[in-house]
């Protein structure tokens, strides 16, 4: 299991993340529960677990409307098979990591592929 957090994206880019992870992963959301815009001046996170499988199924790219901030959280190797996913569908930039024990964490930043 691993959790995905989104952050400085606008709704139509969160659920587009949202939705190739859906596709290629079990998750604990369903497909009618897309991110929501809150009041406020604040900025939003969006965050869903995953179940990453053994054999995910491949996505094609897809297209965002600008930059999303993605932390990935979880064991090494459903954080690697998420981290594979949105590499398939985005332009992904490493922006850190923190292992640790058990779980590792990761920084992305997430574009449209050229």
């Amino acid at each position: 299991m691993a959790t995905v957090s989104l952050t400085g994206a606008s709704k139509k880019d969160a659920t587009a993340v949202f939705d190739v992870l859906r596709t290629a992963f079990p998750t604990d959301r369903s497909s009618h529960d897309i991110p929501q815009e809150q009041p406020g001046d604040n900025s939003p996170v969006w965050s869903a677990e995953f179940e990453p499988a053994r054999e995910p199924i491949p996505t094609d790219s897809v297209p965002l409307e600008g930059a999303v901030s993605a932390t990935l959280q979880g064991a090494y190797v459903a954080v690697d098979q998420l981290f594979e996913a949105l590499s398939a569908a985005f332009a992904v930039d490493h922006w850190g990591a923190a292992s640790g024990d058990q779980e590792k964490e990761v920084d992305l930043r997430l574009t449209t592929k050229r």
